[in-house]
């Protein structure tokens, strides 16, 4: 009876289940991403870390030059300069600071193995770079004569949010809300998701030319994800549950 009894449980655990999303133990592109761009910043200028860009005043000069390198500059990219074309995928792998870097790396971690898991990794990869791209040149577009350098995964990650929205609308999120003392509350992804996206629209309307957050690199990264995981490869790979056999019971939905 014992071996009937784990047998049973066995075909259970490996059957699939409707009602929650699968999970990847191994998300090797999600990991790579996060390794480079973690890895990237501690040799930068921006970390602070490298002795050879200096202190002071030195050290500012040195991490100005690095963002206007790499990041996209839209007075430049529209101009455009020789080099500029890049940028939109450059920039996605440079951060302004260490409180820049790990905010983008958690969500990264959070939402990017399970999208990474539903679209594969070579369409994912794509998908991050792809998204990520457009994004900083839809915010360079509504910004043409800005002169300001724009760092960050930050719209690439905001796509990756969108399509876990879509993929993943029931999947439960904690969040720390301010008015609710910072407590840790787990809500389904179709409200904080929407909720965050709202925010950045509110945030959006009140921010100027500058430096600062590009809020609307957000939305657009938003806006794309959800829209290549709705009419994309990922509405078609959705993995669907074939009912495993209980002899002793029924299986749970």
């Amino acid at each position: 009876m014992i071996r009937t009894w784990f047998s049973a449980a066995l075909r259970t655990v490996r059957a699939p289940r409707r009602s929650r999303p699968p999970r990847s133990r191994a998300a090797p592109v999600t990991h790579a991403l996060i390794a480079l761009c973690c890895a990237l910043f501690v040799i930068s200028p921006a970390a602070g870390l490298n002795p050879a860009y200096g202190t002071g005043e030195e050290l500012l000069t040195a991490q100005r030059a690095h963002f206007h390198r790499w990041g996209v500059i839209p007075a430049d990219l529209f101009a455009p300069l020789p080099g500029s074309w890049a940028t939109p995928v450059t920039a996605l792998f440079v951060h302004g600071s260490w409180v820049h870097l790990l905010g983008n790396m958690l969500f990264l971690y959070v939402f990017g193995a399970m999208t990474e898991a539903r679209l594969g990794g070579v369409r994912y990869l794509l998908f991050y770079l792809g998204c990520g791209a457009l994004a900083l040149l839809g915010y360079a577009a509504d910004n043409p004569g800005s002169e300001q350098s724009l760092v960050g995964a930050s719209g690439a990650i905001s796509a990756v949010l969108g399509a876990f929205l879509f993929l993943f609308p029931r999947a439960r999120v904690t969040s720390l809300l301010p008015f609710a003392f910072f407590l840790p509350l787990r809500f389904p992804a179709w409200v904080v998701l929407p909720f965050w996206a709202a925010l950045q629209w509110a945030a959006a309307g009140r921010a100027g030319d500058g430096p600062g957050v590009a809020y609307l690199a957000h939305l657009v990264g938003f806006g794309l994800g959800f829209l290549f995981a709705w009419v994309g490869p990922g509405r078609t790979t959705r993995v669907r549950s074939v009912p495993a056999t209980a002899p002793e019971g029924e299986n749970q939905p």
